[in-house]
């Protein structure tokens, strides 16, 4: 396997399969049938998944509720996500453990850093459930954050497209997909990958970014045995994954910095 340890982030609407809202159970077993197989081979994998399907912070103010309410909503709905993935792993038999930003003892254990790497070594795979756990930031910074600091090799993005195009596909027939591309290009051409908290911590970070079509079966496994499949978002010239040499986050710079108004991923 290319990777040894791997940050999957998941969309909450993916899992809405062909429903208007919630949760399909075909295409959950689909992800966790997908997990248990990279599993298996001795990848280390972490999960985030959205919330999408059930509640999104940003409509709060649509609703004419108050954002940091709305985003602690959009919160919960990611720990109900995350929970019927363990639970789908775990009828598959993958040991996993849930990890929260929001404290609930009932289902959730507290996130710690040094917990949840120690629950990777032993092979378990590991679900980060509501977000960082602080309002005004998306799932997406989420993943990039908890990247970052279990110190995953790459960010693989699962979306219902196959990598980064240079206009959208669903609308622009013409569109090509760029099979690997730069931080600095993304910035310059204006692309929609992450949200810009979440790109640039990845960025500043040399943490490479795979965006790539999660939903056609085996893709996972394929990506990480070695196949070019998706969009490669990396520093270029030194190729995918981390070499040891990673610049730390800067404690005396603020990387997080509020998302106020921007909207969480759509994929």
């Amino acid at each position: 396997m290319k990777y040894n340890r791997i940050l999957l982030k998941l969309s909450g609407e993916a899992l809405m399969g062909q429903q208007q809202y919630g949760i399909d159970a075909e295409r959950l077993m689909q992800y966790a049938s997908e997990i248990k197989s990279v599993a298996a081979t001795g990848v280390q994998v972490a999960v985030v998944i959205g919330g999408g399907n059930i509640y999104r912070g940003v409509q709060a103010e649509a609703f004419g509720l108050d954002r940091v309410q709305g985003d602690y909503m959009g919160m919960l709905a990611t720990v109900i996500n995350s929970m019927a993935l363990q639970s789908a792993l775990e009828k598959l038999e993958v040991s996993t453990r849930l990890l929260s930003g929001l404290t609930i003892q009932r289902v959730c254990e507290p996130y710690i850093r040094r917990r949840a790497v120690r629950h990777l070594e032993k092979g378990r795979v590991v679900i980060f459930g509501a977000g960082i756990g602080s309002p005004y930031f998306t799932t997406d910074s989420a993943a990039s954050l908890r990247a970052i600091e279990i110190e995953a090799d790459v960010v693989l993005k699962g979306t219902r497209v196959d990598g980064i195009y240079t206009a959208d596909p669903e609308k622009d027939p013409t569109a090509t997909r760029y099979p690997e591309i730069t931080f600095d290009e993304v910035l310059s051409k204006n692309l929609n990958v992450m949200d810009m908290t979440a790109f640039t911590l990845c960025k500043e970070n040399n943490l490479p970014i795979i965006v790539f079509d999660m939903n056609t079966p085996g893709n996972l496994e394929r990506l990480l045995n070695g196949e070019s499949m998706g969009t490669l978002v990396s520093a270029g010239g030194t190729g995918p994954g981390r070499d040891g040499r990673k610049p730390p986050i800067d404690p005396t710079q603020s990387l997080l910095q509020p998302l106020v108004g921007n909207q969480p991923e759509q994929a």
